[in-house]
């Protein structure tokens, strides 16, 4: 890179970081100013003007500095940790939504272990019942398998005889010998799959769900030999092959339709390639259904 190129870019990348903090600050203001007073037990006084808190009363709840909040407000060039950001977003109460939104203007990485969990909603519930026969479940970029229909809990192995907290499809490919049985081309499933949480983990370093679920992964040797391979692979669709112990053999392509504006969660569908398998699957329904 040319001298003249390093400086467009660090101009560039500076203007980012400006429009970022006054963001923040606008952000930040508008949250305090819609919440009263009443609401987090502080008493309103006859002579207050300020719309919901004042700079102090935020700085105060939140164990923060005055000064320190004010410049943040103010657009000041400081850097915020994610510790100030967790108390913030506690003190003005924010959603799952404003909370992720804050940590973002913030540059920060969000603590809370369900960060990136979606709210399986009745209409996201509707959906995959509605695409009976075909297997659909809801995951999140950790692979945790957070609603699915009646084809796909039987797909791999019987779901809803494990516990939510296993209920991960990397947990399932590496360490449940019914799950391995099912999956055709087991290491080479088992090796993208590592690559492709490598990938994803990027943009969690540090956060206790994502440390737990590695924690628990390299348990298994197989997962370690692949995860010192430090391989990365994107999302793409793509033929999957299954021996199902109640209709046998598969070929699926496999689609991820992402449920928001980044690649975390997302709703993974499996539609068939031939009519072999379409019949199989509407067996497999069957099956599910307790027919």
């Amino acid at each position: 890179m040319t001298t003249m190129a390093r400086e467009s870019a660090a101009r560039s990348n500076g203007r980012g970081s400006q429009i970022r903090r006054h963001e923040l600050a606008a952000f930040l203001r508008s949250r305090r100013e819609r919440l009263a007073p009443e609401q987090v037990g502080l008493p309103r006084g006859a002579r207050r003007r300020t719309p919901g808190l004042r700079r102090e009363e935020v700085a105060q709840l939140s164990a923060v500095g005055v000064t320190w909040y004010t410049w943040i407000e103010q657009a000041r060039d400081i850097q915020v940790s994610a510790q100030v950001v967790d108390a913030l977003a506690r003190t003005l109460r924010l959603d799952p939504g404003e909370r992720a939104h804050l940590f973002r203007l913030a540059g920060a990485t969000d603590p809370e272990p369900a960060a990136d969990t979606p709210n399986v909603t009745p209409a996201l519930r509707e959906m995959l019942r509605r695409l009976e026969p075909l297997p659909a479940c809801i995951q999140n970029s950790r692979y945790d398998v957070l609603a699915y229909n009646r084809t796909y809990g039987r797909l791999l192995s019987d779901l809803d005889a494990l516990p939510p907290e296993d209920r991960n499809c990397l947990l399932l490919v590496y360490t449940d010998p019914e799950c391995q049985a099912a999956v055709v081309h087991l290491e080479e499933t088992q090796r993208l799959m590592a690559a492709r949480l490598r990938a994803d983990l990027a943009g969690h370093l540090g956060e206790p769900a994502w440390r737990k679920l590695l924690e628990r992964l390299q348990e298994c040797p197989a997962f370690r030999e692949n995860w010192r391979r430090h391989e990365v692979v994107g999302t793409r669709s793509r033929t999957r092959e299954f021996r199902n112990p109640h209709v046998g053999r598969l070929t699926l392509e496999h689609t991820d339709l992402w449920l928001g504006p980044e690649q975390g969660a997302r709703m993974v569908t499996y539609t068939p390639v031939d009519e072999e398998t379409r019949r199989r699957l509407e067996k497999l329904y069957e099956v599910a259904r307790g027919g």
